[in-house]
């Protein structure tokens, strides 16, 4: 165990000493992470068309206006998500994040809510 171990470290620092002292192994870097970010954006996309499939139902059974906040609640979410860094740039934009950020909770809760009554 100790010698897969010691053979994983090695790798690691391998890989990392190459992209620090290779002329372009930053922008090698960074279009791997770039890389990386969309295998991971399209695998929360494929968790959602799957999780939509199976609560096809119940989802359509909350009737239209409490979809709508299902929906606007999780696109607001994603877009906060998304425009974190350059909200928080300014006071203003910190406060309009964090005020956005509590619609979107209580969207989601009241859907949540909504769904758990008969």
């Amino acid at each position: 165990m100790n010698v897969r171990v010691l053979r994983n470290i090695t790798i690691i620092v391998v890989i990392a000493a190459l992209v620090r002292f290779l002329p372009g192994g930053g922008h090698a870097a960074s279009a791997f992470e770039a890389a990386l970010w969309a295998a991971f954006g399209i695998g929360v996309g494929y968790l959602g068309l799957r999780l939509y499939r199976e609560h096809r139902i119940s989802i359509n059974s909350l009737g239209d206006a409490h979809r709508g906040l299902l929906y606007v609640g999780l696109a607001l979410g994603v877009l906060l998500w998304a425009g974190r860094s350059r909200m928080w740039g300014t006071g203003l934009g910190e406060l309009v994040w964090f005020v956005l950020l509590g619609f979107a909770v209580y969207a989601l809760l009241e859907v949540f809510r909504h769904s758990r009554t008969y």
